[in-house]
């Protein structure tokens, strides 16, 4: 992020959130990626284990737990009961994760052995160029962020092999999507090996993975030293703006840093209401149900948000008021429209890709928007100059859910689910278009600003 407005400029924007996406191939570097961009703002870091400072009119702080992050941003004439404005995001998205003691060989092959995390559209993965990052913890305690260059594939079964693979392909859960790394035997051809070989890059501050191996320096993380690994599988091909006028942006991961991004983008360029915290809220596992310590079920914001109200010396009532006036704005991706598939799609609700955020609305409640939710939302729209349409499943086929009724839940907080509509939501690779993912972020900053 530079010193132009991404709000104002578009394709910079773009430019930008592929730079961010590229380098957030895990929900730990994602956090970590949210928490540097916001410390070269001014944004101050706090620990949970100190004391934090008094909560004060114009001040700023993030917290990163885990592969989780929540900034705030103070306006003017704060008081023990001003309500705070949150847009509520996730930094996961569905994959494979790394197994323990995941090398293993196989008819020459060597091989690391992968779980699958939440529920990805598993064919988009196979014949990918892929790599391994996330997080691995050593004996001592240490944690390293860690990302290798491409490293594996997972192959799929020739035609000649499978000759009814275009009228059905089915594929077993634990047999057919191990990743192969090379050819068993060969030097460093060991998942835990290149996990090693990643911390050690990290601590010396490589800028960007290499295939060639560190061989020198002291203190080096050795294969056997590291004592837990989250670690996944991702996609090393680069986020792409594409289509025949450079309209669409394919990528990794649009689910949902493409929330994430508007939202930290938003937090930093835009002044909070007066009398309003405006707050970014990136939770992990969301793909997984959220229950976690640093998923939306878990106790994070309601923490964060209760040392923040203690530093303002918020009473119970000054709480309770602040809570009610407050507003959270559930950010998830959607489903645009698919043209080969259009019976899947409500018959009349039909959005599109280019035409701007939705309204995501669902009868019982798998999204959390209701009619003064619907208000709100066109309300910003309208103030950010931002077309938007309205998100609703065909009553055949099951709708998904977000963070946004489980934050309303948790918390007891209004609530709103909106999104940037995707063709191919939990493939290896999903397309959006440029207009609403800058659109996303343009009504986020009409959000924090009070619209």
């Amino acid at each position: 992020m530079g010193q132009q407005s991404l709000l104002a400029d578009r394709d910079a924007y773009i430019d930008d959130f592929a730079g961010f996406v590229a380098a957030a191939p895990s929900s730990y570097h994602a956090a970590a990626g949210v928490a540097a961009a916001l410390a070269s703002f001014g944004f101050r870091a706090h620990d949970e284990a100190e004391a934090w400072e008094t909560a004060a009119a114009g001040s700023r702080g993030f917290i990163v737990r885990d592969g989780a992050v929540i900034a705030w941003r103070a306006g003017t004439g704060v008081t023990a009961a001003s309500p705070v404005r949150i847009l509520g995001a996730h930094t996961d998205s569905p994959g494979f994760v790394l197994k323990p003691r995941p090398d293993f060989t196989a008819d020459g092959w060597a091989q690391a052995g992968v779980e699958v995390y939440g529920g990805p559209l598993i064919n988009s993965w196979l014949d990918r160029d892929l790599g391994l990052a996330g997080r691995v913890v050593t004996r001592d305690g240490s944690e390293h962020l860690v990302r290798t260059h491409a490293v594996a594939r997972i192959p799929q079964l020739a035609i000649h092999l499978d000759r009814e693979a275009n009228s059905g392909l089915s594929l077993d859960r634990q047999r057919h999507v191990q990743p192969v790394l090379g050819l068993a035997g060969s030097p460093g051809v060991s998942a835990l090996e290149l996990l090693a070989d990643a911390a050690n890059r990290s601590a010396v501050g490589e800028s960007a993975p290499s295939e060639a191996p560190l061989t020198n320096g002291e203190n080096r993380v050795r294969p056997e030293d590291i004592a837990g690994a989250d670690v996944r599988l991702f996609d090393t091909q680069r986020p792409q703006r594409i289509g025949a006028s450079g309209e669409l942006f394919a990528s990794a991961r649009l689910d949902n840093l493409s929330s994430t991004y508007a939202a930290l983008v938003a937090l930093v360029e835009t002044e909070p209401e007066p009398g309003t915290i405006a707050v970014l809220a990136a939770f992990d596992h969301e793909e997984l149900g959220s229950a976690t310590r640093s998923g939306a079920k878990g106790p994070f914001l309601e923490e964060v948000l209760g040392r923040l109200r203690d530093g303002l010396g918020a009473s119970r009532e000054d709480a309770a008021r602040a809570l009610a006036q407050s507003w959270c704005l559930s950010a998830d991706a959607g489903h645009s429209v698919h043209p080969n598939y259009p019976e899947k799609h409500d018959p009349r609700v039909r959005p599109l890709a280019g035409r701007g955020p939705m309204l995501k609305i669902n009868a019982n409640q798998r999204y959390a928007s209701d009619a003064h939710g619907a208000a709100l939302w066109r309300r910003v729209c309208e103030s950010a100059g931002v077309p938007t349409q309205e998100f609703v499943s065909n009553n055949t086929v099951p709708c998904g859910s977000t963070i946004g009724p489980l934050t309303a839940t948790r918390i007891g907080i209004r609530t709103v689910d909106v999104g940037v509509p995707l063709l191919s939501m939990h493939s290896a690779r999903e397309l959006a278009h440029v207009d609403d993912l800058h659109g996303l972020a343009r009504a986020t900053g009409a959000f924090f600003a009070g619209a």
